[in-house]
């Protein structure tokens, strides 16, 4: 066998180890025993500790050394790895084994500490993660930013200045838009009544099959937070349900379907590599936020779900499909990011960005965090947080240490505008397909000029020969205008 070939086999079986590690994270996030925190625990460090003698082993230097990839798929595979090992070489094995242990106990207190709305029970757990994350930082940044090395696992190439400066260009029009929003005569109509769960799933499963699910790889299930979980045969997706509010689980299924999707749609020959996974966050929250806000809250695919909502509630209080449209829409100024309308998502994420931010360089200490978040959100959204759960306490990601994981939302965002643009281009008779409920041709168009690619390319590059654009903000910020003026009679 060539360097090459060994290179692949050693590679292949890490990354089916990594993929038996995010199924422990998934059962434990769904249906693990709420007893069996601290047996996870050792478990997840086990495999980090496996995964990451992998991920350092000397060999992979001598096989990248004297390997000659002989293809443009050989060598990204042969850039992915060699990205990977140069990053797993700063961390030492005790680190990364001992932020695996924490993070898995941290995720377990937070949940209790959610439920019980009980901050001071999370604080000190959350402390100790952060204290561990920025070491993790300084090893990987050799000098460099500490955010940068961080926000570089889920973001290549970018950095928390490019992200600030992009921030600083969208904020004004945001803000602009909500305040016209929020003041505007016309304002949309509040869905009430009482939605019970096995309800809201059944059409929870409609709505992802219309958006391409592939069942016979993936499944539904309930979680605290929503989130997908998996690769290539075996991607999984979760909701939350509130009885009172069947869009929070409708859309948040429609967001997650996006990722799972992504995933499934990777070229079959990509498994086992690092090219057989979605190539940054801020491409994969590409996904799912173009399944769930331009095609899943537009006009077309809402007008559908109204009617199959009215049949499988005996009826709504919203009259009509117009109606039900702005409802779909509406803009308040709630607390959890992700029930957030797309009119304001972009600033809960901003908020975050900059705590996370503070939290890393050691501006913001864990336990200043809770004042920190309240002032800051009465700050932009102007309402005062009247429980942790909606405050600090709603978003799982600090627990887990997944800091500079927020702005990739953002971006996503942004990726997003730009995709919709040209998917609007090259298929313009989505919504006739969209108002039947579903969204195939978008989906087929998004899987063949993106999903299909994996990490074959940079995440902005990728973007780029997907649109045949430039990458900016203007698409998304135009598309907000237009919507939600229509909807406001701006």
């Amino acid at each position: 066998m060539s360097a090459m070939d060994d290179l692949l086999a050693f590679q292949r079986q890490t990354e089916a180890l990594s993929s038996v590690a995010e199924r422990l994270g998934w059962d434990q996030e769904t249906v693990m025993p709420r007893g069996a925190t601290e047996q996870r625990s050792e478990e997840m460090a086990a495999m980090e500790e496996v995964l990451h003698e992998r991920r350092t082993d000397p060999r992979i230097g001598e096989w990248l050394a004297a390997a000659n990839p002989s293809t443009e798929t050989e060598r990204r595979i042969a850039e992915l790895i060699e990205r990977d090992f140069t990053r797993a070489s700063r961390v030492p094995a005790r680190l990364a084994t001992e932020i695996a242990k924490t993070t898995s106990l941290a995720q377990g207190i937070w949940a209790e500490a959610r439920a019980n709305e009980a901050p001071e029970d999370f604080l000190p757990m959350l402390d100790k993660v952060l204290s561990l994350k920025r070491e993790e930082a300084a090893a990987l940044a050799d000098g460099g930013d500490l955010y940068d090395a961080l926000l570089d696992d889920y973001e290549p190439d970018t950095t928390a200045a490019e992200i600030a400066a992009l921030f600083d260009a969208m904020r004004p029009r945001l803000v602009a838009l909500r305040e016209d929003v929020l003041g505007a005569e016309r304002q949309p109509g509040k869905l009430d009544g009482h939605f019970p769960q096995e309800t809201q799933l059944r059409l929870a499963r409609l709505c992802a099959s219309g958006f391409g699910y592939d069942w016979t790889r993936g499944r539904l299930d309930l979680a605290v937070h929503p989130f997908s979980s998996g690769r290539w045969q075996d991607s999984r997706i979760t909701t939350r349900v509130v009885e009172t509010d069947p869009f929070n689980c409708l859309y948040s299924t429609i967001h997650e379907v996006g990722h799972s999707s992504y995933e499934q749609g990777i070229d079959d020959d990509y498994a086992f590599t690092p090219l057989g996974r979605g190539v940054s966050m801020g491409v994969h929250e590409s996904q799912s936020r173009i399944y769930e806000n331009q095609m899943g809250r537009g006009r077309a695919f809402a007008g559908w779900l109204f009617h199959r909502m009215s049949d499988a509630f005996d009826g709504l209080n919203i009259g009509d499909a117009d109606a039900f449209y702005a409802t779909v829409n509406r803009v308040t100024p709630g607390y959890i990011r992700t029930e957030a309308d797309e009119v304001q998502y972009n600033l809960h994420i901003m908020l975050r960005f900059d705590l996370e931010r503070d939290l890393i360089a050691g501006r913001l200490d864990a336990g200043d965090l809770v004042e920190a978040w309240n002032a800051r959100f009465l700050k932009d959204f102007g309402v005062v947080v009247d429980r942790p759960s909606n405050g600090l306490l709603q978003d799982v990601h600090w627990s887990v240490g997944l800091f500079g994981y927020f702005p990739t939302y953002a971006l996503g965002n942004v990726y997003a505008g730009c995709l919709n643009t040209a998917m609007r281009a090259a298929v313009p008779d989505l919504d006739e397909h969209l108002a039947q409920g579903d969204a195939g041709p978008g989906v087929e168009w998004l899987r063949e000029n993106l999903q299909r690619h994996g990490g074959l390319m940079p995440p902005r590059r990728l973007i780029e020969e997907a649109t045949g654009a430039k990458i900016g903000p203007e698409p998304l910020l135009d598309y907000l205008e237009e919507k939600f003026g229509r909807i406001y009679g701006l």
